[in-house]
């Protein structure tokens, strides 16, 4: 029990262990690398499991030549890629269960409809800006099967959001990782990272449904109301 205790606080504080890990495991450490991204986005309950931190404290440490950069990039952007597969497949199960009551207050299938409609016409936009944002990333995914988002729609944009995902994260800290001030705010630097990231594309979506309420507006006044 306390060995899988371990394991599992190893798990979720990779980012800060990585060192130890590569000293004691080796090239397992690609395997467990590769775990821990899959399953922050793969299984529901391990939204907790570190994910940018982990990823920019690997490329810090690839750049001193521990661990080698391309594959950690192919590597890590499948696992990304496949846990959001994962999950879409859970939520896509569980739906109908969730959904089944047709006069529940919160979870009718009326949700469902509206929530399939949503992913449909902004599905693309929401896993891609969900990608970059912990914790939600974990649920994006799952929500999509839930609402049948199109599965071809799905994994193109999980697939771009993922490689994106991780060479930004990935990359940063190769190439900036070590330098002293990025050490000694490394918390800081990643919020930078998220947020810098996520700007362009939040920005994109508010002027997209800017354009549609003017649209909206000026096609009622042309009708008449």
């Amino acid at each position: 029990m306390k060995f899988i205790l371990k394991l599992f606080e190893i798990a979720i504080h990779l980012d800060r262990y990585i060192g130890d890990v590569i000293k004691q495991f080796g090239l397992w450490t690609y395997l467990l690398l590769f775990f821990v991204i899959f399953a922050e986005t793969g299984f529901v309950v391990t939204p907790f499991f570190p994910g940018d931190s982990l990823l920019f404290a690997v490329g810090a440490v690839a750049s001193l030549g521990q661990l080698h950069i391309t594959s950690l990039y192919f590597l890590l952007s499948a696992a990304a890629f496949l846990g959001n597969i994962t999950n879409y497949w859970i939520g896509y199960r569980l739906g109908p269960g969730i959904f089944k009551k047709e006069n529940a207050r919160f979870l009718n299938k009326n949700y469902l409809e509206k929530t399939h409609r949503f992913y449909e016409k902004h599905g693309g936009k929401t896993i891609i800006i969900a990608r970059f944002l912990p914790f939600i990333r974990t649920f994006a995914p799952f929500v999509a099967g839930i609402g049948r988002m199109t599965y071809w729609k799905f994994m193109l944009f999980s697939a771009v959001s993922s490689f994106l995902w991780v060479a930004l994260f990935l990359f940063g800290g190769y190439f900036f990782g070590n330098l002293p001030v990025v050490k000694k705010n490394f918390s800081l630097v990643i919020v930078a990272i998220i947020v810098i990231s996520v700007v362009p594309a939040v920005a994109g979506y508010l002027r997209e449904r800017k354009t549609r309420r003017l649209e909206d507006v000026a096609g009622q006044k042309k009708a008449g109301f």
